[in-house]
């Protein structure tokens, strides 16, 4: 498998849970501007949408889209913690997790990315994410994980969640997340995945 990412992009998610699962794979770097990839293809030829993440499976077929690659990934490695079986109830709460963490969280920051945006505006998506935090802070004040126990959407919200610093947002204000996002990064495959990504060479 390849792994087509950008630094500090959500794509970390699927990263840390592929290193989780030890699953064999390639990490391709893209470049977001030039949507040129480190094996010198055009990115937007594997994913037409042209953003990250994407999975280039060995049979040619490619996944986009990080909630459906982190399932993907995990159904693969029978009886592993990361998500529940397939058919659930708690399957069905995993896609929760990952629906909010997708629309509300990651697409809820998107638009704090974009300059072009005025503060006025982003002062209105601001605390609207705000108001998210304050669910999420609630939810993990008495559980290691969304999940109970660390899973995929740990994965993914700690990759969205890492973005808060350059929005000049002090995750401290929201304790308990501090606490999860501190415990995350500790983790061998977090580290792993961060120290390989920042090992890569700019395209």
């Amino acid at each position: 498998m390849k792994l087509y990412f950008a630094p500090m992009t959500c794509s970390l998610s699927p990263h840390i849970v592929l290193r989780e699962l030890g699953l064999p794979f390639e990490l391709v770097r893209v470049n977001n501007q030039s949507k040129r990839t480190a094996d010198g293809r055009d990115f937007r030829e594997i994913n037409p949408k042209g953003y990250v993440a994407a999975l280039l499976l060995d049979n040619g077929e490619v996944l986009t889209e990080g909630p459906a690659i982190l399932q993907f990934l995990v159904d693969q490695v029978p009886g592993n913690t990361l998500a529940p079986p397939n058919g659930t109830w708690e399957r069905a709460r995993l896609q929760e997790h990952l629906n909010f963490i997708s629309s509300e969280i990651h697409g809820g920051s998107a638009p704090l990315f974009n300059a072009e945006i005025p503060q006025a505006v982003k002062t209105i998506f601001r605390q609207r994410l705000f108001k998210r935090l304050d669910y999420l802070n609630q939810q993990l004040s008495d559980q290691n994980g969304l999940m109970g126990i660390f899973g995929v959407a740990d994965a993914y919200l700690f990759s969205v969640l890492t973005w808060l610093p350059t929005f000049h947002i002090d995750i401290q204000d929201w304790p308990a997340l501090a606490t999860y996002m501190r415990r995350i990064a500790a983790r061998p495959s977090v580290i792993a995945a961060i120290a390989a990504e920042a090992a890569t060479q700019p395209v």
